[in-house]
């Protein structure tokens, strides 16, 4: 059985550019990281000691809700993180 012949494709050639290409100017976003860092810091620190100090601080009337609040400070800073280009 003889050979099938290959077909070459045409090589791909760009239309001209009618019209310049936009650029898209990015935002400094700096403040995006020192704020979810220290967000990240001070939920960590703020549910250390709690569990060092045996309840008595940061806020000794809001008992195991200390624990909320120290992962709020965490979820803030994950929220703040989407924000980073």
């Amino acid at each position: 059985m003889p050979k099938s012949r290959i077909r070459k494709k045409a090589d791909y050639t760009p239309p001209p550019a009618a019209k310049q290409a936009t650029t898209i100017k990015l935002t400094q976003r700096s403040w995006v990281a020192p704020v979810m860092l220290a967000l990240f810091a001070i939920g960590l620190a703020w549910i250390v000691v709690f569990y060092v100090t045996d309840g008595r601080l940061p806020v000794e009337s809001l008992g195991n809700w200390n624990i909320v609040v120290g992962f709020g400070f965490i979820a803030g800073g994950f929220a703040v993180s989407t924000q980073w280009k």
